[in-house]
């Protein structure tokens, strides 16, 4: 069951907590972070937080007074699925999407909330902004001059397999508990991920269920075990996840909320590096031996090494995108790709 702490879980070493004494500490500790990290009470302070201290009732009270009466998107899965969301025999996914007002939603979740063979209910990564009015402003973490991605995630008990994002990630827990299994980015060989194009929720997933490995199917998930940590996170408490780690993410209790933020160091103009995988995959994987090793020469040369001989030979004014790049230049690349993929 999601509840329980046994398992794999049991041997694995906690994520390093951190203190954390104002916004400034915070933002230097997150300039430095190479690694996860766990703040205790970083938001304790929140009203949503002691609302749902008082009861998981009071908190999706406290959400639907602020709500916009718009339609949520919320994930249904399967009865006796113990909150895996995942997806099913025939690699479709074990649970369906509906559109409802979140009064409704909320209205499903009273009924299921104390029954173990509920289907999970689950609204995931919900952007604060666009669907609360003033949850932000009495519910937020100062993160100095980020300009993150706020997104409200709530449900009942729920197991998401293990995948990564490209931004930075702060996750804070507003109601319920969460269990945070983490990998760095290198596991990804020990995790056999899923395909990239049939996705629970847009990014590749570990096959393995936490919950019950199959070690005989996926001996590496041993290895990579060996470097793992978990993290059980009570209200009030943040967790870092660094870009491209690894995370499992469980809901433990009956009513669960998590509020995060997302940010990139870099400009929001470049493109997504996952998007370019696709692309070699589509345009390089399936060719001769021969080509893709002078592929792998010219991604290594314009890429990965990037070195000043790539341009000393070329005037400056003439560089054009070998130059680093600006909105204009990335802008040129976009619509130069936009053209030959509508070929």
């Amino acid at each position: 069951m999601a509840e329980g702490g046994g398992g794999i879980f049991a041997d694995l070493p906690p994520v390093p907590g951190e203190a954390v004494a104002d916004a400034a500490a915070l933002d230097t500790l997150l300039h430095t972070a190479t690694r996860p990290f766990v703040v205790r009470g970083l938001v304790a302070d929140w009203p949503l937080v002691a609302a749902g201290r008082r009861s998981a009732r009071d908190a999706r009270a406290y959400l639907l007074e602020r709500r916009r009466d718009l339609p949520f998107t919320v994930s249904i899965g399967q009865p006796g699925s113990d909150g895996r969301l995942f997806y099913d025999d025939a690699m479709g996914m074990n649970f369906r999407i509906a559109r409802a007002k979140l009064p409704e939603i909320f209205a499903q979740i009273d009924r299921a909330e104390q029954d173990p063979a509920a289907p999970p209910i689950y609204l995931g990564s919900i952007d604060v902004h666009g669907f609360f009015d003033g949850l932000h402003a009495e519910n937020h973490v100062d993160l100095g001059e980020r300009q993150p991605l706020a997104s409200i995630w709530i449900g009942t008990r729920t197991r998401i397999a293990a995948h990564n994002d490209h931004p930075d990630n702060l996750a804070c827990v507003a109601a319920g508990r969460r269990r945070f299994t983490l990998f760095p980015r290198e596991q990804f060989r020990n995790l056999y991920l899923g395909p990239v194009d049939n996705t629970p929720a847009g990014r590749a997933v570990s096959m393995v269920d936490f919950n019950a490995p199959d070690f005989a199917r996926h001996p590496r998930f041993r290895d990579a075990l060996a470097h793992a940590q978990v993290a059980e996170l009570e209200p009030g408490d943040a967790i870092y996840i660094p870009s491209m780690w690894w995370h499992h993410v469980e809901g433990l209790a009956a009513f669960n909320i998590l509020v995060n933020y997302w940010w990139r160091d870099t400009p929001r103009w470049l493109g997504q590096p996952q998007d370019a995988l696709n692309h070699a995959m589509l345009t390089i994987r399936d060719l001769p031996e021969d080509e893709k090793r002078h592929w792998r020469d010219m991604f290594d040369y314009y890429v990965f090494q990037n070195g000043e001989e790539v341009v000393a030979h070329i005037p400056e004014g003439a560089r054009s995108v070998l130059n680093p790049l600006t909105p204009e230049s990335a802008g040129r690349i976009r619509s130069f790709l936009l053209r030959a993929l509508s070929r």
